[in-house]
């Protein structure tokens, strides 16, 4: 439970500390001016409890994942699987339902931050859950 709240825990904190400068001061006029943001004054409720979720769910999925191998190698690889499916829905589905244009800049920018942002989750998850986890399977 201990590595479950804290990787909970990281994913939350370095998520907003990459998403909110990125979205909210580096690029906010960029993505309102191509239509990826529809909203004046964003929920950040809403935001912080899609981060929230993420992050447990990428938390209790880990140790199914993780066998061997250098644990802040395999906490990137698995972050970015994850990575891709909120991906297709952040990038993807998002472009397919907005007035996104041009939709090519929105996809650059918006990979761009989601790769920086799972494989940074992903070294701290490895880091997390470490070799220890290995040595635990080792001894069932």
């Amino acid at each position: 439970m201990k590595k479950f709240s804290l990787a909970t825990l990281s994913f939350f904190i370095l998520t907003m500390l990459w998403a909110y400068p990125w979205h909210m001061i580096w690029f906010h006029d960029l993505y309102a001016k191509i239509g990826a943001f529809t909203r004046p004054k964003p929920i950040m409720p809403l935001g912080i409890m899609a981060v929230l979720i993420q992050g447990m769910v990428i938390a209790y999925l880990y140790p199914f994942y993780y066998r061997v191998g250098h644990p802040v190698f395999q906490g990137i690889k698995f972050s970015l699987i994850i990575g891709l499916m909120v991906y297709t829905v952040m990038g993807f589905a998002m472009a397919a339902k907005m007035m996104i244009a041009p939709i090519s800049t929105f996809l650059i920018y918006h990979t761009v931050f989601q790769l920086v942002q799972f494989v940074v989750t992903g070294a701290a998850l490895g880091l997390i859950y470490g070799r220890k986890m290995e040595v635990d399977l080792e001894e069932l």
